[in-house]
């Protein structure tokens, strides 16, 4: 829902930090990898309840996903790159909550595995269509620069960092924001799979 908006607050600001870390020689794959990797550290983080590192690795994680993309901009933009950064970050996604798990496992493990369910409904729908709408030759109108068709939803990237930020600082509170936050997920879904389906219907494949 917010994705649009965020973008152009932070467009121009990693698109001129892009064109300086093109000159130094670093890819948008290198890139990618190396938010991954910087990503994953939040998961000991989290299940050794260190919040704030957790929070640290995790926003780290979120620059090296919008500087990739930034740099694909400029150095060209590939099915391959496309298809590392939303595989690694759907990884990203789940690895969250099943750190806060580990941390509390008697608290946290049934909103845990809610959250995570909610993800790869989610993740399913979004990726389906974007598959579907590949083969029909399906425009995306709102992100044009994107590698596949980004289906927009009431829990977006934008939203779904916002719960993470809010998890890390109220970790307590992990049970009740995890179910709000599924819920959400699961309205995105729902509306997904119902305007992605009417929307193949009423396209005849070529």
């Amino acid at each position: 829902m917010l994705d649009a908006m965020a973008i152009k607050v932070v467009r121009w600001p990693l698109t001129q930090t892009a064109k300086l870390v093109d000159k130094l020689g670093v890819t948008a794959n290198q890139t990618t990898l190396a938010g991954f990797v910087l990503g994953c550290f939040a998961l000991p983080a989290l299940a050794f309840e260190q919040y704030t590192v957790a929070l640290v690795c995790i926003l780290l994680n979120r620059v090296c996903d919008g500087m990739d993309g930034a740099l694909a901009r400029i150095q060209g933009i590939t099915d391959a790159g496309g298809y590392l950064d939303i595989s690694l970050d759907f990884l990203f996604y789940s690895l969250i909550p099943f750190g806060f798990v580990l941390a509390n496992p008697e608290q946290n493990a049934v909103a845990g595995a809610f959250l995570i369910f909610s993800f790869i409904g989610s993740g399913s729908s979004f990726l389906a269509f974007a598959v579907m709408a590949s083969k029909r030759d399906i425009a995306d109108p709102v992100y044009k620069n994107k590698s596949l068709y980004y289906m927009t939803g009431l829990t977006e990237g934008t939203e779904t960092i916002a719960c993470f930020v809010l998890l890390c600082l109220f970790p307590t509170h992990f049970v009740l924001i995890a179910s709000v936050f599924g819920a959400m997920c699961w309205f995105t879904t729902g509306s997904r799979i119902y305007s992605g389906f009417h929307t193949l219907a009423d396209k005849p494949a070529a």
